[in-house]
């Protein structure tokens, strides 16, 4: 991550946008999620229609890389170690969505069921987010 992060900051200091306003970085990460989305409006295709899909595929990866690219671009010029904000992210989403509450919870597709719902409603209202 230490590689990337280096390789994203000299990126940017040689074009001169080492001093992008965090606003900026926030809407171009946005525009670029929204990209990203627009490769499956309209449809709802399967987790394996997807990978059997060559050319989404393609265009998956390169709107994924401008999101990726875009949030660590922010990181860098926020001066956050990258590795750590997601590991202490993921280490919380352990913690908020333990697998002996949300593991094998019917038919329903990972992240559909209201129970979900319920647990980011309680944590919102404790202010935990």
């Amino acid at each position: 991550m230490k590689k990337l992060e280096k390789e994203s900051k000299n990126f940017l200091t040689e074009r001169g946008w080492h001093k992008l306003k965090p606003s900026d970085l926030a809407k171009s990460i946005s525009i670029e999620s929204a990209e990203l989305l627009e490769l499956f409006q309209w449809t709802n295709p399967s987790l394996e229609d997807v990978k059997k899909d060559k050319e989404k595929i393609s265009e998956i990866k390169k709107e994924l890389a401008d999101v990726f690219l875009y949030s660590i671009y922010m990181s860098v010029l926020l001066g956050f170690d990258t590795k750590k904000i997601i590991l202490d992210k993921l280490e919380y989403a352990r913690k908020k969505f333990p697998p002996s509450i949300v593991k094998n919870k019917g038919d329903k597709e990972p992240g559909t069921e209201d129970f979900y719902h319920k647990i980011k409603k309680s944590y919102r209202r404790k202010g935990l987010s």
